[in-house]
């Protein structure tokens, strides 16, 4: 491979992750392209205040925001923040709360869920409604919004079967998930005050 070839390789992988996430069984030319240039990547994306987040037995890469430290100069946010809604925040929670079950259930590492199966997880968690095709278009909204955040992939041929993409673990990390409870708390009672003002 000439030294134009790999300058093109490494620029198209740097592109696509500059884009969002880069998967492996997606991209494997990217996907090896990151591996053999890792430190080059890492130090290309600090300059802008990034961190490369890799995780290879996943399959996946993306970047994030470095968090600043005391003696850091604050660099303007290249990846940007996203105020979600509350159902979606609870859609991503759950979500994450079902892979963490399902890996621990061994199997298939693929976790495949029916737009059914989330309309459940969330009825809970939503005040109660007689419009059952209302609830269920709200909530396909949300799953909407999540595929576009890259943490659900639809799949082809199967328009209500998604799969969860394992991706969301970087971003909803073991911390997160040990407050789970109180953020559910907080849901429910959300949810009960949403009722109360009906």
């Amino acid at each position: 491979m000439t030294d134009i070839e790999t300058d093109s390789t490494f620029s198209a992988m740097l592109i696509t992750l500059f884009r969002g996430v880069l998967y492996k069984d997606q991209q494997p030319r990217h996907w090896q392209a990151l591996q053999d240039h890792q430190a080059r990547v890492r130090d290309h994306v600090a300059v802008l205040g990034l961190e490369l987040m890799l995780d290879d037995a996943e399959g996946h890469a993306c970047l994030r925001q470095r968090p600043t430290q005391d003696d850091d100069t604050e660099l303007p946010r290249l990846v940007q923040r996203r105020q979600l809604s509350y159902p979606v925040s609870l859609l991503l929670a759950l979500l994450r709360k079902k892979l963490v079950e399902h890996d621990a259930g061994g199997g298939d590492p693929r976790l495949i869920l029916s737009r059914e199966q989330m309309v459940e997880m969330l009825r809970v968690f939503l005040p109660p409604t007689a419009n059952e095709a209302r609830l269920v278009d709200r909530i396909q909204t949300d799953i909407n919004k999540v595929v576009e955040l890259g943490f659900l992939r639809r799949l082809r041929g199967q328009e209500d079967q998604y799969e969860v993409r394992r991706i969301i673990k970087t971003f909803i990390d073991a911390q997160w998930l040990a407050e789970f409870d109180q953020r559910l708390t907080e849901y429910r009672n959300h949810a009960g005050e949403a009722d109360d003002g009906a």
